[in-house]
């Protein structure tokens, strides 16, 4: 099992920089690709940002490609995206999403997530 807490959201005016945390319980953290999703307002679930299991492969989903960036701690079970440049289109549920210790690339799909956290607000004014 591994239960996934994210932190570190809250409102902010474009253009301000915000980080996100995931702090992972369990063992297996440092072995498991790990990717960052989003829920707009009225909108499905939509791929953010992933990395895999070492932290030398990462993929962005394009609206994000130069702003965000995601990163990992292995020896502190955290994975962080650091969010520079937001818009107003960012504002959003966000959610942390672990794979299963099985995959060695980072997925953009949510169901090869097997753990997901219970999400943090993200709200960016203009």
């Amino acid at each position: 099992q591994v239960q996934l807490v994210e932190s570190g959201g809250g409102s902010v005016q474009a253009g301000n920089s915000l980080r996100l945390s995931c702090a992972a319980s369990g063992r297996t953290f440092s072995s498991r690709p790990m990717g960052w999703f989003r829920q707009p307002p009225g909108k499905e679930r939509e791929f953010v940002a992933a990395i895999n299991w070492y932290g030398d492969s990462t993929t962005y989903a394009d609206s994000v490609k130069g702003r965000f960036t995601i990163s990992r701690d292995n020896a502190k079970n955290t994975v962080y995206l650091q969010m520079n440049s937001p818009k107003p289109e960012d504002t959003a549920v966000y959610y942390c999403a672990a794979q299963p210790p099985t995959y060695s690339d980072a997925s953009n799909y949510t169901h090869d997530y097997a753990y997901w956290g219970q999400g943090t607000q993200v709200t960016v004014s203009s």
